[in-house]
């Protein structure tokens, strides 16, 4: 592949998934302006936000999968148009569940984005240029950590909260022509399409992220929220079963062998719980605890989440030199020492500048950590079954966010609460400490992660009666 081709694989790959991971932020600062306009209660502005990761979470391996099937330059187009109508749809919302039915389509379209436009660029670059590449497009869509609440709270106080939703039309409206002009066209292996692998991995994530969102709002012991939980446990046990059988499985099970391929997700599982569970207090104990509003909150949240943008792409070249492990063992220690402190530190009555410090060092350690894990999952596998990998580990993000999310504010109720700003810090310390134990587990899981100069692809062979090609799908 020429190099010219390769810049444009890169650009848009990343444009596409900074849009999609920034529609996962931008909300947040938004939801008050929401609430007034639509009449929204409490529990419907919760949906506004988690319709998009519900959907998103759940069919990730199935996009994933149509990907390999059918094309995943096409695939990948297509999800951007549907993105693209559905944010359409959202801006022109008249009402509440209007809205939330828009954001759960976002969230499908989103599905076929994110993992298709990893798998696309792993498969355009070689394994020695491929760590280079995932450390510069998880710089570029790291963006949305950054940009997310400073942009929702510009854009919601300077126009209005519909906006926020009109700048995803023009920007997918440029990327799609460009995407079916400029990006080469992949597959995964096999000719054919793991029907019942697609049905119960998506109805067992669903369960799972449906279980782990209501728990919150029903709580733990009802019914609703162990149902579903349950049913997520036995649809996916389920899957497993039924992928050892299967002849031309969706997600090889011999890929779990592989200690790059399980380090690397269970790694990336405890990175991402801390990172979206801590971002979801911060953001709050800034407004709620230290008194500033949207727009300053997103300002002073910079020294943590502009890290991404600086650390993730020389951590990405650095991968193939120190190695996968060492970076994300490291990196994981910083950001669990990093939240360690602001739970040690955090108290209504404090400077904004005693922040400052162990937001930079989490937020270096976290960017450090993140391009290291993917390429442990990524150079694991071989590349017909890219595709898959990447929908693995994309859908271990989503999970590791409402994980994350749930867990952190199960500790925030026990200890605090919203009443004034000092119960508010009561919840907030022990919370993002807890923050600090799930990164601290990630450190752990990254020491399996194999050292440099062992074999990439460490998954047994398939047999010659069932050829890798073949058996991939």
């Amino acid at each position: 592949m020429a190099q010219r081709t390769r810049g444009w694989l890169l650009g848009l790959t990343a444009a596409a998934s900074l849009m999609v991971a920034l529609d996962a932020t931008v909300v947040a600062t938004a939801l008050t302006s929401i609430q007034q306009d639509l009449s929204a209660s409490l529990e419907q502005l919760e949906w506004t936000v988690n319709a998009y990761n519900l959907t998103f979470a759940a069919l990730l391996m199935t996009g994933a999968a149509l990907g390999d099937r059918l094309g995943r330059r096409r695939m990948f187009a297509a999800g951007l148009g549907l993105f693209t109508a559905a944010s359409a749809a959202c801006a022109l919302a008249p009402g509440i569940g209007w809205l939330i039915a828009a954001r759960a389509v976002q969230g499908g379209g989103a599905a076929l984005v994110m993992p298709l436009a990893m798998a696309l660029l792993s498969n355009g670059f070689p394994p020695e240029r491929r760590a280079k590449a995932l450390g510069i497009f998880a710089g570029l869509t790291g963006l949305a950590v950054v940009a997310g609440p400073v942009v929702g709270g510009i854009v919601t106080e300077g126009l209005a909260w519909q906006w926020i939703f009109w700048l995803n039309v023009p920007i997918g409206l440029a990327v799609i022509p460009l995407v079916l002009r400029r990006v080469p066209e992949s597959r995964g292996g096999g000719a054919s399409f793991d029907l019942g692998g697609v049905v119960l991995v998506t109805g067992g994530a669903l369960g799972l992220v449906w279980g782990l969102i209501r728990a919150g709002a029903v709580g733990w012991d009802a019914f609703e929220a162990v149902g579903a939980l349950a049913a997520g446990v036995v649809l996916l046990a389920a899957f497993v079963g039924w992928e050892l059988r299967v002849r031309q499985p969706m997600v090889p099970m011999r890929l779990l062998r592989s200690r790059g391929f399980s380090a690397g997700n269970a790694a990336g599982l405890f990175m991402y719980a801390s990172l979206y569970g801590s971002l979801f207090f911060m953001t709050q104990f800034l407004q709620a605890g230290l008194g500033l509003g949207p727009m300053a909150t997103g300002l002073h949240l910079v020294p943590w989440t502009a890290t991404v943008t600086v650390v993730a792409p020389v951590a990405g070249a650095l991968v193939n030199r120190v190695g996968s492990r060492v970076l994300t063992a490291a990196g994981l220690g910083m950001q669990a020492a990093g939240m360690g402190w602001i739970g040690l530190v955090a108290e209504p009555s404090m400077a904004y500048w005693q922040l400052v410090a162990p937001m930079v060092l989490a937020g270096a350690g976290v960017s450090m950590a993140m391009p290291a894990a993917q390429t442990s999952v990524i150079n694991a596998v071989a590349p017909p079954e890219i595709g898959k990998a990447s929908g693995v580990f994309n859908t271990v993000r989503q999970f590791a966010a409402v994980f994350g999310v749930a867990i952190l504010a199960a500790v925030f109720t026990a200890g605090g609460g919203y009443g004034t700003a000092h119960t508010f810090a009561d919840g907030f310390a022990p919370a993002i400490a807890v923050s600090g134990a799930l990164s601290l587990g990630g450190a752990l899981a990254g020491l399996f992660i194999p050292r440099p100069g062992r074999a990439l692809r460490t998954a047994p062979v398939p047999s010659v009666s069932r050829p890798a090609h073949k058996a991939t799908r």
